[in-house]
């Protein structure tokens, strides 16, 4: 079911990354439940972080154009704060490939900072931090769950395994309670749609809505599992009020196996437009590909009590319907 609670009305919240994909849908969602939100976001070019994005809430929100890195602002920022979405970093494979410091000045250095930060000036705070399904690196059998081996395969998801880590390690050490959650392949309103370097899904419902060919790649037989927006900000504002998560890692996804094959064709009936053909790896996607990945999100469901609810069709449709409705906006 929709996730509903009085638990944030009237508390403090600051979202890293609030202006992005994953931290808008957050914030509005947070505003919704009576929360007081401030935004950080240093408009990272490329990643998506987006004013409209937070339009229905913009005058409910503090917004600061910040960086986690900066130690004396992000001092101040987490004061008095309750909960603590810690969602910003590099998280572009390109950039990663081709410029190693990004993601280790922003990812792993950045996090320092912040968790500092919470240590010295509000231990009290919860935090979510949002890694990604990378961290594991190619899957040696199906679906993973949180005891698999991560051996990742790019400088990327390294520095995100590392910043789950940095942040384990507060939780243990300096007792600032943390959850870590796993993400894997989110899709919905609020995403960039610019380039295609990361989000598959939003930039197939691009190529959908602009009635182009979406490019499968290989054999289209590859297996992920795609999960809607709203069940992944469900799964974080109920993994941060359950004080069985703090200091746990657990898998986000919908648990349930599907092609791009599949994909693609699920979202052309949708739409009502595009169509779909194979086509060859580039370089960079071949460098990176896992291989076959679902989930097992059997812990988060036991611990947490979340599951998705949310069909593949009903969230492409609602993606398809929202970059419909502000297209201008995205493309």
């Amino acid at each position: 079911m929709r996730f509903t609670t009085q638990a944030f009305k009237g508390r403090n919240c600051l979202i890293t990354g609030g202006l992005g994909f994953l931290g808008s849908n957050l914030a509005i969602r947070l505003v919704e439940l009576g929360a007081r939100v401030t935004i950080m976001d240093c408009m990272l070019p490329g990643h998506g972080a987006n004013l409209f994005n937070i339009a229905p809430v913009q005058d409910q929100v503090t917004v600061t154009y910040s960086d986690i890195r900066d130690g004396n602002l992000m001092s101040y920022l987490v004061q008095g704060q309750d909960y603590l979405f810690h969602l910003a970093g590099q998280v572009d494979h390109i950039i990663s490939l081709t410029d190693p410091y990004p993601d280790i000045e922003i990812n792993i250095r950045g996090t320092a900072t912040v968790m500092e930060a919470c240590r010295h000036h509000n231990p009290n705070v919860r935090v979510v931090y949002t890694g990604t399904r990378g961290e594991y690196g190619t899957a040696p059998h199906l679906p993973v769950d949180e005891e698999m081996p991560t051996t990742p395969r790019m400088l990327l998801d390294i520095s995100n395994l590392t910043a789950e880590k940095i942040i384990l390690m507060y939780h243990q050490v300096h007792h600032v309670r943390s959850v870590l959650l796993r993400l894997t392949n989110i899709y919905g309103a609020r995403a960039q749609m610019r380039h295609p370097r990361y989000g598959v899904v939003n930039w197939f419902v691009r190529q959908a809505i602009d009635d182009e060919t979406i490019k499968v790649f290989g054999d289209g037989a590859i297996l992920r599992d795609f999960l809607y927006v709203n069940d992944c900000i469900d799964a974080m504002l109920m993994s941060v009020l359950c004080d069985a998560a703090f200091g746990e890692i657990f898998n986000v996804a919908t648990g349930e196996p599907c092609s791009f094959r599949l994909l693609a064709e699920a979202l052309i009936g949708v739409a009502g437009s595009g169509r779909w053909e194979f086509a060859p790896f580039t370089p960079e996607r071949a460098a990176q590909e896992p291989g076959d990945f679902y989930a097992d999100i059997g812990k988060i469901r036991q611990v947490v009590g979340w599951q998705p609810t949310t069909t593949l069709r009903d969230g492409l449709a609602q993606t398809v319907a929202y970059y419909r409705a502000h297209k201008a906006q995205y493309w």
